[in-house]
């Protein structure tokens, strides 16, 4: 098997180009299939219908043999292509039945309705749809337990009313009469869908403490149960929706990760053709070369930059700090001036506490002569 070929077929099968085609042939064959249920015009244009049909068939088949080329033994592994397989088949399985005949007429209806699942086939080209299947196929399990779980309680309050209400001669026996009603009037109770209208018929026929009894199966089936159902599917929506971005982002990492080492394999090619062309002496020496191939990058090239001090989130916070860093500096250099400040402002009270008053020296001066006069 040819592995370059395969590629380039998963390429083609995943290029937007072929899902927009894909979606357009599927959505026109919606319309034309809708437009086939109007009698007057399936027999008026029937040529034209049938024509219209064709090239969905057409394209199905060699997409299906082209997956199946790729991938024989996964292929089926993957419920999408199970499903397309099925279309395929209900797609061509009409030109094997005769309609005109009568035993046939009726399993070519069948199969010709059925083909109407081709219109699922969008669900395989949408992310938000595949979202929801695979969130409904996580549900499916907990959602059987939670049935099995009403189907019980149903039961026990079934066989309830019908011993209660469902008496031949007083009781409610079109409501409560059988099993099989009693089934069919909680059901309705479930789904809170009139169930008014059959509590005023229990309160007709006396039942007036038939009242408790259905607020508490409502309260325990459509409250509970019924409530219950519907968080397991959005707790799994959630869940697969937080599963999908996941992948998304996943995906977008390995895609810039490969143009990065596509830029640096396309760097160091150049690094090498210039190095060759040192080497022819060209330049005389290898800064000579680097100040040359400076020269020619563009403003738009892209350089992979490893280092971290050469990033720009790096550049912007280094900034940042330099301009704390100064304004911090600047107030320390106003405190020390205010501490200065203050110092000599002290330092001038000390001094004038400490000198002499005028009266005092005036006083203490004859002292000193007669003093000295007497020695």
């Amino acid at each position: 098997m040819d592995t370059n070929f395969c590629a380039y077929i998963c390429r083609l099968l995943k290029h937007p180009l072929f899902k927009s085609i894909m979606i357009s042939s599927i959505s026109l064959n919606a319309v034309f299939m809708a437009v086939e249920t109007d009698y007057t015009v399936r027999y008026e244009s029937y040529s034209f219908l049938e024509v219209g049909n064709q090239p969905q068939l057409v394209s199905i088949f060699p997409i299906f043999l082209l997956k199946l080329y790729v991938d024989p033994v996964n292929y089926w592994g993957s419920g999408y292509n199970l499903f397309d397989a099925l279309v395929l088949c209900l797609g061509y399985l009409p030109y094997y039945i005769n309609k005109n005949d009568i035993k046939h007429s009726q399993a070519w209806i069948i199969v010709k309705g059925f083909q109407a699942l081709r219109i699922f086939k969008l669900i395989s080209y949408s992310g938000g749809m595949r979202i929801l299947m695979t969130a409904l196929r996580q549900t499916v399990k907990t959602v059987i337990y939670i049935l099995v779980l009403l189907f019980l309680l149903m039961f026990i309050f079934a066989i309830l009313g019908h011993g209660l209400y469902g008496n031949p001669e007083t009781g409610d026996t079109k409501n409560w009469g059988s099993l099989a009603a009693a089934f069919f009037t909680l059901f309705s109770l479930v789904t809170v869908d009139g169930w008014t209208d059959l509590q005023d018929q229990l309160d007709e026929h006396g039942f007036h403490t038939s009242q408790a009894f259905t607020i508490v199966f409502i309260l325990l089936g459509f409250f509970v149960f019924f409530n219950m159902s519907i968080g397991v599917v959005i707790i799994n929506i959630q869940n697969s929706t937080q599963n999908y971005e996941q992948n998304l982002q996943a995906e977008k990492q390995a895609i810039i990760w490969m143009k990065k080492r596509a830029i640096l394999k396309r760097q160091q090619e150049e690094i090498n053709m210039l190095m060759q062309k040192q080497k022819s002496s060209e330049y005389r020496t290898f800064s000579d070369l680097v100040e040359h191939f400076k020269k020619t990058l563009h403003h738009s090239d892209a350089m992979v930059l490893e280092d971290i001090c050469a990033s720009l989130p790096f550049i912007d916070l280094y900034l940042t700090s330099l301009n704390r860093q100064d304004t911090t500096i600047y107030r320390l250099q106003e405190l020390y001036y205010e501490l200065a400040d203050t110092l000599n402002t002290i330092l001038k009270e000390e001094k004038s506490r400490s000198a002499p008053m005028p009266e005092e020296t005036s006083r203490l001066s004859p002292r000193k002569d007669s003093e000295h006069s007497m020695t």
